[in-house]
């Protein structure tokens, strides 16, 4: 907070506590945390709280957490980043590689959010364009998403699912959704076995920063008429080499 020195700084820099922060923070402990006193720190917290960066966590007097809105424009950075080009091309060789339609894709609360896509020249395909979201549970990418969180944060969300049917082999039960992710946080990859469309199956392989975290999902999908689930697995080593180029793009 030293380097603060103007008003739009520091509470710059009070989103930048927020959002390094492992969950909801006190007033009282930002007071700890940030050399200003408890006032201003109130103060600012209640205007960014009235423009929608900040929010109160539910049953928790006065502990902050980002807020949508502050949400919303991190995803927009990172959808219209410099690196978005890099991530493309990388994308675009995976595709060349594989002959299938590839994605990159990050966890937004219960949904999967599409970073990027490249479509193969298939005449069959989803329009799933940069930008959309599907739901994380019957999702290759999702499920893995979900499975690489820490146990009690992960629970929470598969709790706040509406576990909706699509196809005959979507998880509906809860506790066989924990199970399914279970296997994949152990196995480190996941698949979506017709889950949300029927004739289509999807491979999915982590994107890991420096410190091991999985901050984004990397994928194939294709029409099972033309990609067996089983030869789609296959490509499971190139999804990891292509995994391992993304990180260096966040």
């Amino acid at each position: 907070m030293k380097k603060a020195d103007t008003p739009t700084l520091r509470a710059f820099a009070l989103l930048e506590h927020l959002v390094a922060a492992d969950g909801p923070v006190s007033l009282a402990d930002i007071t700890h945390d940030i050399d200003l006193p408890k006032a201003s720190l109130h103060r600012m917290l209640t205007s960014l709280e009235a423009g929608g960066l900040v929010i109160r966590e539910p049953g928790q007097k006065n502990a902050y957490v980002i807020g949508p809105r502050l949400a919303q424009l991190g995803l927009g950075v990172m959808m219209q980043s410099s690196a978005r080009r890099l991530r493309h091309a990388i994308l675009g060789r995976l595709v060349s590689d594989l002959g299938e339609t590839c994605n990159l894709t990050m966890l937004h609360e219960t949904e999967v959010l599409y970073l990027d896509r490249m479509e193969a020249p298939w005449p069959l395909r989803l329009d799933l364009k940069p930008g959309s979201h599907v739901p994380a549970y019957c999702s290759a990418s999702g499920k893995l998403l979900l499975a690489m969180l820490p146990r009690e944060e992960r629970a929470a969300l598969v709790r706040a699912m509406q576990l909706q049917r699509f196809t005959p082999n979507t998880l509906t039960d809860p506790a066989l959704l924990e199970s399914e992710l279970d296997r994949i946080a152990h196995k480190g990859i996941a698949v979506d076995n017709e889950e949300f469309v029927v004739g289509i199956a999807c491979v999915a392989a982590p994107v890991r920063n420096e410190q091991g975290e999985c901050i984004a999902a990397i994928a194939v999908h294709a029409p099972v008429s033309r990609t067996p689930l089983s030869q789609a697995l296959e490509f499971v080593p190139r999804l990891q080499e292509a995994a391992s180029e993304l990180a260096g793009t966040f």
